[in-house]
């Protein structure tokens, strides 16, 4: 009876493919710096290889093109992000008993995320400043911001909804365009309020920034939901 033969390894096969998904990352960290400094504008495919010492050809087996690789650096943390933040939210509304506060609300979504930031380094701040430029462009960020968040800020907006039983659609779809505004404008580092504050603030203090967000935006909330005998518009 002959030899039974043994099944072709797959060991040469499985490296092979922990090599692709190593130079993948390589390749979205490189990207998620670049884009975080310059702007999808402002960065080529050809850049992103000089930075990962490849040659720029190797990207095109990637990525078709700039664009697409700037989605890939976009959806690959944005997944984290949105499962950590409805984990917080459907936590904190049975926690809360069908009692929800705006501010139990807003330190589950916003303290959530910013702890990513917190604990998870420059990589991380690097990927929020990605995401702050994706909220400000008006020809295509609408659509990026939709197709990674909103089901997460819509279920956040749902709490918020029983929260503030008196609260207008309106008042609390604008309260938190306020939220989001401020909150995009801390992802994005600018480094002004360091030198208004002369050195008391540091855009990159996302500590300092989760002990005074959600209670600073709360109270707007409150404030504007919560108008008695406003002028009706």
């Amino acid at each position: 009876m002959p030899p039974v033969s043994a099944a072709p390894s797959t060991a040469p096969r499985r490296r092979k493919a922990e090599q692709r998904a190593e130079k993948m990352e390589q390749i979205l960290d490189a990207a998620e710096e670049l884009f975080s400094r310059h702007g999808l504008h402002g960065v080529t495919l050809k850049d992103v290889a000089q930075r990962v010492g490849v040659h720029h050809t190797l990207m095109n087996y990637y990525f078709d093109d700039k664009k697409t690789l700037f989605d890939a650096v976009l959806a690959r943390r944005a997944a984290v992000t949105n499962v950590q933040r409805t984990r917080a939210l459907d936590d904190y509304e049975a926690a809360s008993a069908g009692r929800p506060t705006v501010e139990g609300a807003l330190r589950a979504f916003l303290d959530t995320d910013l702890d990513l930031y917190i604990q998870g380094g420059e990589r991380w701040k690097n990927y929020a400043a990605v995401v702050a430029q994706v909220a400000a462009a008006p020809e295509w960020g609408a659509d990026l911001m939709e197709q990674h968040f909103d089901p997460v800020v819509l279920r956040l907006v749902e709490i918020l909804r029983k929260a503030l039983p008196d609260g207008s659609e309106a008042d609390i779809f604008w309260s938190y365009q306020f939220v989001t505004g401020a909150l995009m404008l801390t992802l994005a580092r600018t480094g002004r309020i360091d030198k208004l504050s002369r050195g008391a603030c540091r855009s990159d203090d996302f500590a300092a920034v989760k002990d005074r967000m959600a209670t600073f935006m709360a109270a707007g909330f409150l404030s504007v939901c919560r108008r008695e005998g406003r002028e009706q518009t």
